[in-house]
């Protein structure tokens, strides 16, 4: 059967497009999974990715905003379908965690424990065609590292991180590179092209001070 949306033989897990984003009140962070309450009172259990639990952590109590991907995964022979919401801190890094997803050997839940760092440094690792840095990342061994290479070498450059025109990943790590990453996809979204917003972090967050996002992004657009 495969006609009426239901999952065919042997298929563990599909996606469904039935949430894209979340929004509302953070009010847990235990184990990788985010419980947001949404207006109306419903709780909504959300996986997070490694590299952006820190971050949430340092948010509860406040009203946070994730772009999701809702999965349905098989349990018990796949007879009994458990929806799995995942949430990322913007359309690009869900995008990239997706573009990841289509290595053999990544699934969903793999792929979530692999994004130890952010999105932007793993992107620019692959197309750097760094197999050493990629095999620092949890469940990369160097079979899947070079896998990742030729799948995804050619397909990641918006995703990576870019300093003049080179593909570089930065030496920030944690909080400032998850800040710097919103930072640039929110200059973004006020018109200025990637390698624009890019610089412009850099230069912010050069001149040290506030590492937060709302900071990086003041100073970025101060000095443009």
């Amino acid at each position: 059967m495969g006609g009426w949306g239901y999952p065919q033989r042997g298929l563990r897990r599909y996606s469904v497009g039935m949430i894209c984003a979340i929004e509302g009140e953070l009010i847990q962070m235990r184990e990788g999974v985010a419980q947001i309450r949404v207006p109306g009172g419903l709780i909504y259990e959300v996986h997070i990715p490694v590299y952006a639990q820190g971050r949430l952590e340092g948010e509860i109590g406040q009203t946070v905003s994730l772009c999701t991907r809702h999965y349905l995964e098989s349990q018990s022979q796949g007879a009994v379908l458990v929806p799995r919401l995942v949430g990322f801190r913007s359309p690009d890094e869900r995008a990239f965690f997706e573009l990841l997803t289509t290595v053999k050997g990544l699934g969903s839940r793999r792929a979530m424990r692999v994004l130890a760092e952010p999105p932007a440094e793993v992107a620019s690792a692959i197309a750097r065609r760094d197999h050493r840095a990629l095999q620092k990342l949890p469940e990369i061994g160097k079979r899947l590292a070079e896998t990742i290479i030729v799948d995804l070498a050619d397909k990641v450059a918006r995703f990576a991180l870019v300093v003049e025109g080179q593909v570089s990943i930065k030496p920030s790590r944690g909080a400032v590179s998850s800040a710097a990453t919103e930072a640039v996809a929110a200059l973004v979204a006020l018109g200025h092209t990637p390698p624009e917003a890019e610089r412009a972090v850099d230069r912010a967050l050069a001149g040290g001070g506030d590492d937060s996002v709302d900071a990086i992004i003041t100073a970025a657009l101060s000095g443009s």
